[in-house]
Order: structure tokens, then sequence, then C-alpha cells
């Protein structure tokens, strides 16, 4: 078997880039090898599988790989603002820069780590909910060397039009029968990552569907105003505006909307860290991606990554690495978007079809959707925002040929196809030790020869615990903390800070 961190297929990437202080120069004729023991590396029996880690499916064959141990490569710290969007990536997709790969895999895993501590077992009185708690969330994950803390959970109340989307149990006592955990807000608080990164990062992840494509059926390509602003003609679609902003008064959980949350727990953030230069960089898959950029866009529209303690106000930038994620709003708001400075990184593999609804008929590439729009008010018009990144999972030696549409859109995958991606044209070789095996985590997508069992990630037991007195069951977890005291408070500043003239 060939070494999975092999290049294959098509010719090496030759295409010169602009940015030229840190991309890679490719010289065949200098290519590092890669030297793998014949003893299969496995992890430890009771550790889940590190992203970093090699797959044990790695044989001794030496390969040629497209990585130049000589090339200079300039730190994340010096170029983080071009990393991060502010030239719209010019020059770093094709081929593709090292650096911008990385990142966008790291907040990929932040996205995947949404779905990795989602319970949604209905057999459990807590589906629906979050498995760990905030404290040791990035340690159960085994995350915790990424240098970032948890700051908040975020919940949306599952009383709206996207019945599909939830997880709800069947048992009659439960957590709460109205909440589901979307994702979380994260900041990274490791001075060693602080650095590397040259600001200190918030996060927020947001997660996606754990029942595949089933939620699409729900979306009705009903445009609603956002009302995050006087302008009544931004819209968004109604499934995900009821979601972003919806709460339930008798639930502790939703008593806030997630939109409340994510505006609260971000004006504290930047209260806290005034001191220090910062970044938003907002994460999701499927759902969670059309949950980014709505975030995105009413952190910038009410105004929060405008610092007021300075004699020249400066903006925190605000940064979207979403992947497969659907169209959200009309043209109307992707052009606001666009004046916001709000930066979007749109991941796609060509064979999903998530990212072509909704919007099907009326969207980006019709040639009078702006005419329509304005004239008609055509109410069915959609538009992608951002940069698009397009991959194909067929590139892929790895992967089977498969028309599974949940494979084509699983984040796993994604994140793999991203590791392998060097340009378009280019030959599909893994830049990292990323382990394949992690695509088959909730899939079934690996080749059979690989040997890699489907949907293999699950809790020993799958959860259940033996008890004093020798009986299997389900243990108590403690108690959520539902919004931290001080969210009213934070809520009520944000508010008065809309109103604040902007020079």
């Amino acid at each position: 078997m060939a070494s999975p961190l092999f290049c294959f297929s098509n010719p090496i990437c030759k295409k010169p880039s602009p940015f030229q202080s840190f991309v890679p120069k490719w010289d065949l004729n200098r290519t590092s090898k890669l030297l793998i023991s014949e003893k299969p590396i496995s992890p430890k029996p009771s550790v889940f599988p590190r992203c970093t880690s090699v797959s044990s499916l790695a044989s001794t064959s030496e390969e040629n790989l497209i990585l130049d141990q000589d090339m200079a490569i300039s730190p994340l710290r010096n170029v983080w603002k071009e990393i991060q969007g502010c030239n719209d990536w010019e020059g770093l997709l094709d081929p593709m820069n090292p650096l911008l790969r990385e990142e966008i895999i790291r907040y990929g895993e932040f996205a995947q780590a949404c779905y990795d501590s989602f319970d949604f077992d209905p057999h459990s009185k807590y589906c629906g909910t979050c498995k760990y708690q905030g404290a040791h969330f990035f340690e159960k994950l085994d995350m915790a060397d990424r240098g970032y803390q948890l700051n908040r959970y975020l919940y949306a109340t599952s009383n709206i039009n996207l019945p599909n989307f939830f997880q709800k149990s069947k048992m009659s006592s439960v957590w709460s029968p109205h909440a589901n955990w979307m994702g979380y807000v994260a900041v990274s608080t490791d001075e060693e990552e602080i650095k590397r990164l040259g600001r200190r990062d918030i996060v927020i992840a947001w997660r996606g569907t754990v029942t595949y494509l089933e939620w699409i059926t729900d979306l009705k390509d009903i445009l609603h105003p956002t009302k995050f602003t006087d302008d009544p003609s931004i819209k968004i679609e109604s499934g995900f505006y009821d979601l972003y902003t919806k709460k339930e008064e008798k639930c502790k959980y939703c008593s806030f909307s997630a939109r409340e949350q994510v505006l609260a727990e971000i004006k504290r953030l930047i209260e806290r860290y005034k001191r220090d230069e910062l970044s938003i960089t907002i994460t999701g898959h499927s759902l969670g991606a059309a949950l980014a950029l709505i975030s995105a866009y009413d952190i910038a529209e009410m105004k929060l990554n405008i610092r007021h303690d300075s004699q020249n106000k400066s903006r925190i930038p605000i940064s979207v690495f979403s992947f497969a994620g659907p169209r959200v709003g009309n043209l109307k708001f992707k052009e606001r978007c666009d004046e916001l400075g709000i930066k979007v990184l749109r991941v796609v593999n060509v064979h999903d079809k998530v990212p072509t609804v909704p919007g099907i008929i009326t969207n980006e590439k019709f040639q009078y959707q702006k005419y329509i729009e304005e004239v008609i008010d055509f109410p069915w018009s959609y538009a992608h925002v951002g940069v698009e990144l397009a991959l194909d999972h067929k590139n892929s030696p790895f992967l089977k040929p498969s028309g599974d549409l949940g494979c084509a859109h699983n984040l796993e995958a994604y994140l793999h196809l991203l590791d392998g991606y060097h340009g378009k044209g280019c030959r599909f070789c893994l830049a990292s030790k990323r382990d394949i095996a992690l695509v088959n985590k909730s899939s079934d997508f690996l080749r059979e020869d690989y040997n890699v069992p489907p949907y293999w990630r699950q809790d020993e037991n799958k959860g259940m615990v033996r008890s004093a007195d020798g009986r299997w069951i389900l243990p108590e977890r403690p108690r959520m903390e539902a919004h931290p005291p001080d969210t009213a408070h934070h809520l009520e500043q944000v508010l008065k800070l809309v109103n604040l003239p902007l020079e």
C-alpha cells in the first residue's frame, strides 16, 4: 500500500503567487522524504485519535512530498491579517498558502468539536446538550494544547420552524424541553499561542446538523428582514432568522436568544481585553455556517467591533471560515456584509448540494439579480457572501467514489480535502500528518482497503458506566450553566453602543 502522505494524479502546481513572502517555492529536486516505521502507529486505546497523529495505515514506502524543508515562510504573527482575509485572500488560494491551509483546518476543527461534543442520543435525557463541562471541554476533545479557553456555551430554542435540525430526547424527564446546545465562544489565553497568532483571538463556533441533509427540507426560501438595521431591504432566510433570534422566556437556557448571547459575550470579551490587539473569527459547518455568517454580520452591524476608546477609531477584524454553508440572505445582505468589511472564506465541495440552496433559480450567478430585487422585489433571491474555495472529493485517492450526499457534506471529509489541496490542477498531496482515519469518524467514506470501520467514534460503552451495585446506567451530569449573570448588563451596553455615531 502506498504511503497516505503521498502526492497523487495531476501535475505539480507551478503557478507563481503574488504573495511571495510566505508562499513556498516548489522544487521537486529538493523535496524531503518521509520515513515511516514499519511498525504501525496507533493511539492509546483510551484516547481519542489526535488530529495531528500519523495514521496507522501508513507503510514503509518512501515517496517525495511537495514539502521543501528549506522554504522560508513568514511567521503567522507577521501576516495574520492577510491570513484572516484583509486582502480577500488574493494570491493565497491558488496555489494554497501553507499557513492559510493550517489555519482553515484549525478553525474547521473548532467547528468539528461541536459535533464531537454534542449529545444526539435520543435515549439520553441529556439529548440536545453538550456532553462536556466548559472547564474540561477542550481537554475531553484532546484539544487542550490549542491554547484556547471556553468562555460560554450558546443555546437556541427548538420551538421554531426547523424541526429536522434539533435533537430531542424520547424520555419524559429531560434537561430542557425547549433548548438545544448550539456552540460556544472561546478565546486564546495561552501566551505562546497569542504570540504565535500575533493577537488574541476570539472564536465563535456554531454547530451544524447531525441529521445530515434532512434540515434542508425545512428551508422555504422565504426571506425575512434582519431587523438589525433600519434598512428593511436587507433580508435573510426566515428559518435562520428564527433560529438566531427567537427565545423562550420560561426556559432558562433560552431566556436570551442565541443572538443576545453572542452579542453580550463579545461585548464582555472586548471590554475585558481592551488593551489587546484582537480578532473575531467565526466558524461553522452546514447550518452552523449560516449562523456563523449571520452572527458576523450582526456583530459588525451593531458596531461591536469598533473600538471607541481611542482618538482614532479602529475596527477589530471579523473573519468567517465556513464549511458547506448554504446561501443565507439576499443580494442586499451580501452587499451590506461587504460594506461592513466582513471577510468570508467559504469552503465547499463541488459535489455537496447544501451550498447550492436556497436560491436555486435566482442567485449571485444570475446576471439580472440586482434588477429583480430592486425593481420587481422578487422574494426568492439569494446570494453567497465572500470568497469561495472549491474542493473536489474525487481528487482524493483515499475516498470512495461515493454518490452519498452525506459523505460529500461531511466536515471531516472537508478537512481531509483541505489537507491535500495545493491549488487548481495540482496533485492531491497531504501536507500534514493528519490522520485519514478521521474521515470515517462519522461516515463511511474511506476506501474499504484502508480497513477503517465506518462511524467509529463514540463514547466508551456509549456512555454507560457500572454503578456500585453492579448495574449499568447512564450517569448523571453536572448541571450546565445557562447564562453568565452579567449577560443582561452587557446586552444593555450593546444597545447603547448602537446609538453612538460612527465617524
